[in-house]
């Protein structure tokens, strides 16, 4: 069995940069467990395989996989795989999608070199003391923003958000893992864990997503599922309006531009990122 697959840097302003992304075309005779093995012989922090594929009503179904386990929703995969399906496979370009993950139906729309998603209404958990970080990090009370909280956000996958104060503290950023294995354990309400350091830096947006697989720390280039979470928690807590660029990944040498466009109306958040995708590669994967 032969799946044509292609190769993409979502987020990503030029190639070589942002998050990669293998997308898999033909996928619907793969079992569960064959996806996670090709998905770990990629080895990309997600992979993709579309399942079902209906041009006529611009719509498809696809599965997300990291290294390790499915996910429910993820930004970049849904950015990804949407550029590829309207800009590689569809006959004529289209510039709308209706894109279903395991959590249901995601509105995309493209416009210009941006695709668009629309994101699920956020859940609010739990909010946690900051002194709850400084045993397994580098941080001092000092280093964050008094004037937020830290708090679980999921909108389809839950991260903590965490706002420090400066560009200096997120880039100096160093945390120990056994004890930060411990408390997301402990505290986050899901199974995916995972923490999103953010601050607002000489008049930017700058973020950093760290999580744990194979029992190691990882640092996630483009994290379009945080940035929905962050896009709402800056919405409910800082502005009811938002349009900005969130800036991941330049602490890790993958430079990615998550595009913010997001509004709250009464209790109603309108929450939408973009990116750019860039293409690099497409071949066929032997079973």
């Amino acid at each position: 069995m032969k799946l044509p697959f292609y190769i993409v840097d979502v987020f990503a302003e030029e190639k070589y940069a942002g998050n990669q992304l293998a997308v898999f075309l033909d996928a619907k005779e793969l079992d569960s467990e064959m996806m996670q093995k090709i998905a770990r012989e990629i080895n990309f922090a997600e992979s993709t395989f579309i399942t079902v594929l209906q041009p006529e009503n611009n719509s498809a179904e696809i599965r997300i996989f990291t290294a390790e386990h499915e996910m429910k929703f993820a930004g970049h995969p849904v950015i990804g795989t949407s550029w590829v399906l309207m800009n590689k496979i569809f006959e004529s370009q289209r510039r709308t999608l209706k894109l279903t993950v395991p959590i249901g139906e995601i509105p995309i729309k493209q416009s210009g070199d941006l695709v668009w998603l629309q994101a699920a209404q956020p859940q609010f958990l739990d909010i946690f003391p900051k002194e709850g970080l400084l045993p397994f990090s580098n941080l001092s009370l000092s280093d964050f923003d008094s004037d937020f909280p830290v708090q679980e956000v999921t909108t389809g996958s839950a991260f903590v958000i965490v706002p420090l104060k400066s560009k200096k503290a997120l880039e100096n950023l160093n945390l120990e893992l056994p004890k930060m294995k411990e408390w997301l354990l402990f505290h986050c309400k899901t199974n995916h864990r995972a923490l999103y350091f953010y601050c607002f830096g000489e008049g930017k947006l700058y973020s950093r997503m760290l999580y744990i697989e194979s029992n190691q720390i990882m640092e996630d280039a483009a994290t379009g599922s945080a940035s929905t979470c962050l896009q709402a928690f800056l919405l409910k807590y800082h502005s009811a309006e938002i349009k900005t660029v969130n800036h991941q990944g330049d602490f890790i040498n993958r430079p990615s531009r998550i595009y913010f466009d997001g509004k709250l109306s009464e209790d109603y958040f309108d929450i939408k990122i973009g990116g750019k995708t860039q293409f690099i590669a497409k071949g066929e994967w032997e079973v």
